[in-house]
């Protein structure tokens, strides 16, 4: 965790490039932020290690080795606790506010109604964030220093991806709690190690979907779909098949972990090398499997 007044000198998020983009794919971390200004720290009502339940720690570096296939990495340095870009931009609350806001607020939405909106007013097991209200301006400066800057740079480089190769894969990186998938123990099923979401279908070509389970599946991971997570804002605002393929990827924080103190264990780097073998694996497969207009892709 590290502590800034704010994000003046240190950007908000940054995008790994490789030397030259190789592969159509896309890949972004847009919880993996560990850098907290100090504005969140002096209002809020939590200790540190509460605030920080809702970070995908270390899945910048789970993901890390796609620079090397040729395929861009987006990370973000802000905490999601502090604003959510996998959430609408007018999914805010009012009643979380002194006064009027100026930008416009859907506060019927229900991620708003269950306190996690753009500007999340609960972390973890419904534990507040916040002592009081904050001021109605932080919603505008929040949106216009780290949203929206956000999605327009993701959205480049999905235009430009998409224009260089004629289609473009969105990997939308996440981690979920171990306790999130403990429900597949209590019906007997396996808990899963890792979730694919597309939306169910909507957001990615089918295909893709199953080949990337596949892959997983024969590293002997536990893959499950779409429940409980099908893809956020992310999946559902780029996912626009077949020009542009977006499925969120979610990975048990118990493989890698550990989640009360925030620190790798022993299975960080085995995990870091079968997904980068799965990917390298999955692009492979992607060019492979292009037949007429299927998977168009750019002559090299």
């Amino acid at each position: 965790m590290r502590i800034v007044d704010d994000f003046r000198d240190t950007p908000p998020f940054e995008v790994l490039e490789p030397e030259a983009p190789r592969v159509p794919f896309v890949f972004d971390a847009p919880h993996s932020g560990t850098t907290y200004p100090r504005d969140l720290l002096e209002r809020t009502r939590l200790d540190r290690r509460s605030l920080r339940r809702s970070e995908d720690t270390f899945v910048d570096a789970l993901f890390a080795d796609v620079v090397h296939l040729g395929a861009p990495l987006m990370r973000a340095h802000f905490p999601r606790v502090y604003l959510d870009v996998n959430r609408e931009e007018t999914e805010l609350d009012p009643a979380m506010f002194d006064g009027p806001l100026d930008v416009p607020a859907n506060p019927e939405s229900p991620r708003v109604a269950g306190g996690l909106g753009v500007i999340a007013r609960i972390v973890g097991e419904r534990a507040d964030i916040y002592r009081g209200t904050l001021p109605a301006r932080d919603a505008r400066e929040r949106l216009e220093s780290f949203y929206r800057p956000y999605h327009a740079t993701l959205s480049a480089l999905l235009e430009a991806t998409a224009g260089r190769f004629g289609t473009a894969v969105l990997v939308d990186c996440h981690s979920m709690p171990s306790g999130a998938v403990k429900a597949h123990e209590e019906r007997g099923t396996p808990r899963p190690d890792v979730i694919l979401g597309d939306r169910f279908g909507t957001s990615c070509g089918p295909q893709l979907t199953d080949e990337l389970a596949r892959l997983l599946r024969a590293r002997g991971l536990v893959v499950g779909r779409n429940r409980p997570y099908a893809g956020g804002h992310i999946t559902e605002r780029y996912g626009r098949p077949p020009r542009v393929h977006a499925i969120q990827i979610e990975i048990n924080r118990a493989l890698y972990m550990d989640e009360a103190e925030f620190v790798p264990t022993a299975g960080f780097e085995p995990l870091r090398r079968t997904l980068s073998d799965v990917l390298a694996d999955l692009v492979a497969w992607f060019r492979a499997s292009r037949d007429g207009d299927a998977w168009p892709l750019a002559a090299e």
